[in-house]
Order: C-alpha cells, then structure tokens, then sequence
C-alpha cells in the first residue's frame, strides 16, 4: 500500500508539473496584457495628458505572429509618444518583423535603446542561476552576433531617437521633452559619462531611458533632474509565486520594483530629489525559457499629468 500511495503521489506531483509548464509555455506565455497607469506631478501646471506607450523586451523570433499583432494593435491607443526600452529581438531574422509589427507605431514620436539580447544571440543557460546572481558579463567573451545596427537604423529612419548614450530631444503632444538614455549596461556598454549633467530646465518633461534598471543608474538620473525613467530587462521576475511575488530582478533593484510604477529613490535625498521609475514586465522571453507564470508580457500606456501645485504629491494611481 505504502508503494502505491507514494507512486500515486509521484504521478500527481509529475502531472501538476506538467499541467503547470503547458499553462505557463502555451498559455500565459501568450496572454498579453496592456497595463494603464498614470503618473502624476511630472508635467507642467496646466499641460493636456500626456499618453507614453512603453514596450520592452519582446524578444522577437520569426513566426510569433501573436505578438506581433499584438504590438501593431497598440497604435489603437493612440499614443503621443513611445519608448521602447531594448531586447527587442531574439534572432537574426526578427528586425524586419519587429519593424513590421511596430508598423503605424513609427509614424508617431519615439526613442529607444539597447538590451544585451539586440546584440547576442540567445543561449541556453539555467534560469535558477538568477536566485543568487545576474546575467551582468556573462557575455563579455562572446562576439555580437545580432544585426543591432539594422535594428537601429530601421527606428531611426522613423525618426525615433537612438539614445543610447545619447541625449535627444523632440516635441510630443505640445510638449518639450528632454531625453537622455544609457547604452546596455549588462554587457558593460553604458557610459553615463557621455550625458552627465543636469537636465535642460527649459523643458517641459524630463525623461530617462535605460534597459536594465541598475541603482547606480537611476541615482545619476535622479540627481540629473530626469522626472521620469523608464526600464526593462526583468520580465517583471517571469514567474512569480503567489503571495510572495516575484523571486529575482536579474539586477540591482528591489524584488518590490521589478515591474509597476515606484520612487528612485524610495525617499527623497535631502535637497528633495526623486524621481518617477517605471520598469516594464515586457512582451516576451528567451526562447529558451518559454515561459511565464503570474506574470503576463505586457506593455503599458502611461498617462502622464500635470503638478496641481509646487508641492503636488508623486503617488501613483493604476488606472486598472
């Protein structure tokens, strides 16, 4: 009896498990959602709204034509500007359907930068080395393989801003935006150096892009006077534990930021600095670990408002 009870256990244990990565690989892994949050206290007294459609991290190989409808269908929402914050594609032969699928998104004003994976092809490698570190180097012996600059050129062709390592500049809505961005910091390619300084008081928004949301980033960011910073790279931790949430971030932040809206620094510095981060969960994964669990790929609409006043409060409230 004891033999038996303990094969049964077994089988149940192997068909949960099962049941559990079919959900995750067929299921969730193609469930995407679109997240609506505001940010409020970061525009002009007075300013209209401002809609920022913000993607990441798709991770795009040949034939997931869901998602490529998917990102096409979000120009439905009418965006005044996007940012695409890197890891766009997964394979050789994915820019051309990357640039397909962002298709009428490109008409629209818009800036970008790099992830590790628009430079290096995928590789196999255990996921459960995340619980005890990151992927920061892992590809410093490995050449480029990936057609980044095809990527980039077809985005800058559009008119987007290639920031990385770069400041730009452009009007969305009837807002002036100063732009800075950092190229990959994970493959050792971010020089802050190259756009250190304070941020231009004479815009109307401040905004900061970077792939993987690194502390020792966001604190320059911050201190710059960059409103608002926008981020990848963690998947939003790409499986979750109910109750417990997310188990790494692949970076330096806090399990609590690895997707949604919060504080850079969580508490002001003395002279009051802060700044709003946003790190998306983004649209895909590593062909390699085709999964998600309790974390669906998404891309988030931002609507950002107006300061009501001098001491207008940096509370977020989600819109869904």
């Amino acid at each position: 009896m004891g033999g038996m009870r303990a094969r049964t256990l077994i089988s149940l244990v192997a068909a949960t498990g099962a049941a559990t990565f079919g959900y995750a690989s067929v299921i969730e892994r193609n469930w995407f959602a679109l997240r609506r949050v505001s940010v409020p206290g970061v525009l002009p007294q007075g300013a209209a709204p401002l809609k920022v459609l913000h993607l990441s991290d798709a991770h795009l190989t040949p034939g997931r034509h869901r998602l490529m409808s998917f990102i096409r269908s979000l120009d439905a929402l009418e965006p005044d500007l996007v940012v695409n914050t890197g890891d766009s594609i997964a394979s050789p032969a994915a820019v051309s359907p990357f640039l397909d699928a962002l298709g009428p998104l490109l008409e629209r004003p818009g800036a970008f930068v790099y992830g590790t994976n628009d430079l290096f092809s995928p590789h196999f490698a255990n996921p459960l080395r995340y619980l005890w570190r990151s992927s920061s180097g892992e590809h410093d012996r490995r050449p480029v393989d990936l057609p980044w600059e095809e990527l980039g050129t077809g985005m800058t062709a559009a008119g987007w801003l290639d920031l990385n390592n770069r400041k730009g500049r452009l009007k969305a809505g009837d807002l002036d935006i100063a732009f800075a961005g950092t190229h990959d910091a994970h493959s050792g390619r971010d020089l802050y150096g190259r756009v250190a300084g304070q941020a231009d008081p004479g815009a109307d928004l401040r905004l900061g892009v970077l792939h993987s949301p690194e502390p020792r980033l966001l604190d320059r960011f911050a201190a710059d006077g960059y409103e608002l910073l926008l981020a990848g790279h963690t998947h939003g931790g790409q499986v979750r534990v109910p109750g417990f949430g997310t188990l790494t971030t692949n970076c330096g932040i806090d399990r609590a930021q690895a997707s949604g809206l919060s504080l850079h620094p969580q508490v002001a510095r003395p002279d009051g600095t802060t700044a709003w981060l946003h790190v998306s969960a983004g649209l895909g994964t590593s062909p390699y670990a085709p999964v998600r669990f309790a974390c669906r790929p998404e891309a988030t609409l931002l609507t950002l408002l107006p300061r009501l006043n001098a001491c207008a409060s940096r509370t977020g409230y989600p819109l869904d």
